[in-house]
């Protein structure tokens, strides 16, 4: 892929966020602590899958302690959000699932399956809690955007700094899922950057320091310069097209040729009929900008269901 963007000159090639945080999140599942209770979860899981008496006995508990009918997950390795999944779900039964397994029709049967204790059970509680930041997120967005990167990005890496309160477990996969997702985006960060400053939700670029929100409008307004030069430069080549096919035919109707440049047009035409200089051009693009910037974020919404709201008032 990095390939055909490059030869096709479509840079810059930004890889999917959701991709990069289920890399990221993988990083942290991957902590040895983790990767075990996982794997208990997952050994349950198949245990309930796979005997069709052990279902029954699970459903029995389930109506007796009024828990969903709801089966358990198991899990997808390399796809996070199912790992996040199989937990909630194996919390949502854990009475029923715990009673289940010590009853005496399947208790022969689960000597091989590791229950979890309390601690575990805390573990996978702070675990679900710590996942489901990012993903509420991405799944309340129907159309996210590229401008989304930057602030989803900052806002983990904030939630992913330990703090004095963490378990060692959670602690660790702060600390994995960090150093994982800070490593990314670091050759496109410029262009990203640019990208959010034109979501008028994030216009006010708050996540970065003074010194950087200035260059990234200064950047906007050089490139936004340059594209209405270049937009001048052409209109004035289709004007310039257009007189010169008048000129020929006014002059084959009425068997005149076509006017000839004085020597004042040779010498001063090129400098005297360029476009409006450069500096007229900066301050119209950069009274914009500023206009642009004093205005006030729009809400964090979808910019869909936000535009089709203004459009209704």
């Amino acid at each position: 892929m990095d390939v055909a963007v490059k030869e096709s000159g479509l840079a810059p090639h930004i890889k999917c966020f959701a991709h990069t945080l289920n890399l990221a999140s993988q990083a942290g599942l991957s902590v040895n602590r983790v990767s075990r209770l996982l794997g208990r979860v997952r050994c349950i899981a198949a245990f309930f899958h796979r005997s069709a008496t052990a279902t029954a006995v699970l459903a029995a508990k389930q109506n007796l302690l009024q828990l969903p009918q709801h089966r358990l997950i198991k899990d997808i390795i390399t796809w996070w959000n199912s790992s996040l999944e199989m937990l909630e779900r194996y919390l949502e039964q854990q009475a029923a699932v715990t009673a289940a397994l010590v009853s005496t029709e399947i208790r022969r049967n689960v000597r091989d399956i590791d229950t979890l204790d309390s601690s575990d059970v805390s573990d996978a509680e702070d675990i679900v809690k710590l996942l489901k930041t990012a993903t509420t997120v991405l799944s309340d967005e129907n159309n996210p955007t590229v401008s989304l990167i930057l602030p989803l990005k900052h806002m983990i890496e904030q939630s992913m700094e330990p703090i004095e309160e963490d378990s060692a477990t959670v602690a660790n996969i702060k600390r994995a899922i960090l150093k994982d997702i800070s490593s990314r985006y670091t050759g496109e960060h410029d262009y990203l950057l640019e990208s959010t400053a034109l979501d008028p939700r994030f216009r006010a670029l708050p996540h970065v320091h003074h010194e950087q929100r200035e260059g990234v409008f200064h950047r906007i307004m050089k490139k936004a310069v340059q594209l209405q030069c270049e937009q001048t430069v052409k209109e004035t080549e289709k004007v310039g097209a257009t007189i010169d096919l008048t000129s020929t035919a006014h002059g084959t109707v009425q068997g005149q040729p076509p006017f000839k440049k004085t020597a004042l047009e040779d010498l001063l035409g090129d400098c005297f009929t360029e476009p409006p200089p450069a500096a007229q051009t900066n301050n119209g693009v950069e009274a914009e900008i500023q206009m642009y910037r004093k205005d006030p974020p729009i809400p964090l919404r979808s910019l869909n269901e936000y535009f089709q709201q203004q459009g209704t008032l």
